[in-house]
């Protein structure tokens, strides 16, 4: 836990002890980037600008800085590359389920400021979608007929 502020002493001079007390214990030594100079900035950036930027700079996806009815409506639209590699119905169905209620649950929240309102997903749209992108069934192999019985080798001899 940080210490607080002693009472009567300015913001700047409690800045500068607390820089000074940590150079002192050694924690900003071995730091990445010691010794260089700050990158230049050739243009003054908006705050859009830099967030792109430090998103190429820790390799995140700039989706990942979406508001949360925006990411709502973009993974809407990726649901049918989703579905199409789903294994069955049944887990198409429960994504889409699922989706849905995060859907809702985010109408309800309440709002801070204009937000993109996304709408549901249609479930059986997607699961036709699913069904037209299913490989057809591949040629069943016949099945073997049963070999017929054999006879005992004590019944043979007798009849």
């Amino acid at each position: 836990m940080t210490e607080r502020k002693p009472p009567g002493m300015s913001f700047d001079t409690w800045i500068d002890h607390q820089i000074t007390q940590a150079r002192a214990r050694g924690a900003f030594d071995d730091l990445e980037g010691t010794g260089r100079p700050l990158p230049r900035r050739d243009k003054e950036q908006s705050s859009y600008e830099w967030a792109l930027e430090w998103a190429k700079r820790q390799q995140a996806d700039p989706r990942d800085l979406l508001p949360p009815g925006m990411a709502l409506r973009r993974e809407r639209e990726d649901l049918a590359d989703v579905v199409r590699g789903l294994r069955s119905e049944a887990a198409v169905r429960e994504l889409v389920e699922e989706f849905n209620a995060r859907v809702e649950q985010h109408w309800r929240r309440p709002q801070d400021g204009p937000d993109a309102v996304p709408g549901l997903a249609d479930v059986e749209a997607l699961v036709r979608l699913w069904h037209a992108t299913r490989p057809p069934p591949g040629p069943t192999e016949p099945v073997a007929p049963p070999a017929p019985p054999r006879s005992r080798w004590w019944r043979r001899g007798g009849r």
